[in-house]
C-alpha cells in the first residue's frame, strides 16, 4: 500500500517514525511518501518536506509566511495527484492538514488523521469538516473522545505515543550523562525553549537569565539539531541537542515551553514551571479565540493546576525565580506534583498507541 503522511512540527515527526514502524508491521511493503523531519526518515521512504521549513508560529508570524504557505498548498495537492495514495495520513499541524483533508476527500483519497487538532479549545466549528472529510479520527487525550461524542462523531482514543518511545528508552546512568556531555557534578535544570525559530528567541533568553540566581545548579538547554546553532549561540550555558528525554531523566527540574514537552516532562517525573511568550499582536487575538483555563497538556488533562505555568506578562525573572525555588526546595511541593504525575499516567491509559493506530489505517484500508 501507498501512504502519504504529513507532519509539521518536531513531535509529529516523532510520533509519525513511531506509527510507520507500526504501519510496517501490518504491510511490509508499505511505500512512505512525507513531509515530516529526520526522525521519518530514518524509518524509509521519501522526505518531501522537512518541518523545520513548516513550522511558523503564531498568527503574526503566519501572515508574514502567507505566500510560501500558499505555495506549500499548491505543491501538496500536486504531490497527491502525482503519488495516488491509498491512504492519506495527517499528523496534527491542523492549519495545513484540515485544508489537505478537504482537497484529498474531494479526490475520492481515504483520510486519517492522527492526533487531533485542538479544535476542543478554539473554532470549535471546524469539528464539521473532521466530520465531513476525514474517515476516522484517531485521538491521543482522553477528554477528546467526550468532546467528539457531543457532535455525534466517533473517534479513536488510541493512546499518547510518547509512553510508547519513553517504554523504548534505555536511562544513560546519571555519572555517564555528565560526563558525556562535559557536565560538572551540580544539580540539573533542565531548559526546555521549543522547537522554533520564533519561540525560542522570546523564552530562552529569560529562562537563562534566572540562572544567575541559582549557581548551586547548572542549567542545560534542549536543544534540536532542526533548528540553526545560532540560536543558541551566547547564552553561556550548556546545550545538549536531541536527548531531551535523556536530559530530563537527570535534572531534578525544568523550565519548559508550553506545548507536547510539558507531557514529556511530566511522564519522567520531573517537576516544572511552564514558561510561554509570543507577538502582542498573537498574544491578544489568541485571548479572544482561545477559551481555556490552561494552556500546559498536563493541567488540560487534570484540569487544574497542578504545574505553573506563567505566561506573556507573568513570565519573568521575578516569577519564574519565585516558583523555581519553590520547586527545588519546598518538598511537599514536590510531593505533590509527583502524586498528580500519577494520576496523569492512569488517566493516559498503557503503551501501544502506535500500533492501535496502524491497526485503524489497517482497518480503513480493508474497507
Amino acid at each position: 500500500m501507498k501512504y502519504y503522511l504529513i507532519a509539521g512540527e518536531a513531535s509529529g515527526d516523532l510520533h509519525g517514525a513511531n506509527l510507520m514502524k507500526a504501519i510496517l508491521k501490518n504491510d511490509p511493503q508499505a511505500e512512505f511518501r512525507f513531509w515530516g523531519g529526520d526522525k521519518m526518515q530514518a524509518v524509509g521512504g521519501t522526505l518531501v518536506k522537512h518541518y523545520r521549513d513548516l513550522a511558523f508560529m503564531g498568527i503574526a508570524e503566519v501572515l508574514l509566511n502567507i505566500r510560501t504557505i500558499r505555495k506549500n498548498f499548491t505543491f501538496c495537492k500536486k504531490e497527491l495527484l502525482d503519488f495516488v495514495p491509498n491512504v492519506v495520513v495527517l499528523i496534527d499541524y491542523p492549519g495545513f492538514n484540515l485544508r489537505m483533508a478537504k482537497f484529498a476527500h474531494n479526490r475520492g483519497m481515504k483520510v486519517v488523521f492522527y492526533i487531533s487538532p485542538t479544535i476542543w479549545a478554539w473554532k470549535q466549528s471546524r469539528v464539521y469538516k473532521v466530520k465531513k472529510y476525514v474517515d476516522r479520527m484517531m485521538v491521543i487525550l482522553p477528554f477528546e473522545k467526550d468532546f467528539y461524542a457531543k457532535f455525534d462523531y466517533e473517534v479513536d482514543f488510541v493512546g499518547h505515543p510518547l509512553l510508547d518511545e519513553l517504554a523504548e528508552e534505555k536511562q544513560i546512568p546519571k555519572d555517564k550523562f555528565l560526563r558525556q556531555n562535559n557536565l560538572d557534578g551540580r544539580p540539573v535544570v533542565a531548559v526546555l525553549p521549543g522547537s522554533r525559530v520564533q519561540e525560542i528567541n522570546k523564552i530562552l533568553p529569560l529562562m537563562l537569565t534566572v540562572s544567575l540566581q541559582f549557581p548551586d545548579f547548572q542549567f542545560v538547554v534542549a536543544g534540536v539539531k532542526s533548528v540553526p546553532e545560532i540560536v543558541y549561540k551566547g547564552q553561556n550555558t550548556a546545550v545538549i541537542f536531541d536527548e531531551t528525554h535523556a536530559l530530563l531523566r537527570n535534572a531534578d527540574a525544568a523550565l519548559v515551553a508550553s506545548g507536547t514537552a510539558t507531557l514529556e516532562t511530566a511522564l519522567l517525573d520531573v517537576p516544572q514551571v511552564v514558561c510561554y511568550k509570543t507577538s502582542l499582536i498573537t498574544y491578544f487575538i489568541a485571548r479572544l479565540l482561545v477559551h481555556l483555563r490552561f494552556i500546559s497538556l498536563v493541567n488540560l488533562i487534570l484540569d487544574r493546576e497542578v504545574v505553573k505555568e506563567l505566561i506573556q506578562q507573568d513570565f519573568n525573572v521575578e516569577n519564574l525565580s519565585r516558583e523555581l525555588h519553590e520547586l527545588l526546595e519546598n518538598k511537599t511541593r514536590r510531593k505533590q506534583i509527583a502524586a498528580d504525575y500519577d494520576l496523569l499516567k492512569t488517566k493516559l491509559g498503557s503503551s501501544g498507541a502506535s500500533q492501535r493506530a496502524a491497526a485503524v489505517i489497517d482497518n480503513v484500508l480493508r474497507k
